[in-house]
């Protein structure tokens, strides 16, 4: 009887670190590129694309190459793996995964932010259209 115990509590144990270790993992923190740069861990970087930079996807080597800033304007040099991103022509923001490693910062994942004219018509926006509507008449 008290082996089963033992054995139940065992597994439990086991769920639990592993439960732990997947979390720790999975929670990566968001930094400044300055921070990034001076981390060696796998962090993520909110930002924007830096337009007027030298941007172009290297097809030899399946990576894009693009410059983006962060939001205390630090600038940093960003290669994907990968294609370019769905809308990132068009996105106001992009958040880069990844780690900076050798002056450049290696992202496995970039996201991208929909642009305004996906979002509806609700919230301080619409209540500030409709008073200035209403207030003309």
């Amino acid at each position: 009887m008290k082996g089963k115990y033992i054995v139940a509590g065992l597994v439990i144990l086991a769920f639990v670190i592993f439960g732990a270790i997947s979390f720790m993992q999975n929670n990566i923190a968001y930094v400044s590129a300055t921070t990034a740069e001076q981390t060696h861990r796998v962090v993520q970087v909110k930002g924007s694309w830096v337009k007027s930079m030298n941007s172009f996807y290297d097809p030899k080597t399946n990576t894009f190459h693009f410059y983006m800033m962060d939001d205390k304007k630090a600038i940093m040099p960003v290669v994907l793996q990968g294609a370019k991103p769905n809308n990132f022509e068009e996105a106001p923001d992009i958040v880069a995964k990844g780690r900076y490693e050798d002056g450049v910062f290696q992202a496995s994942d970039v996201l991208t932010k929909c642009p305004s004219k996906y979002q509806s018509k609700t919230g301080p926006q619409a209540s500030a259209e409709t008073t200035t509507s209403s207030s003309i008449n």
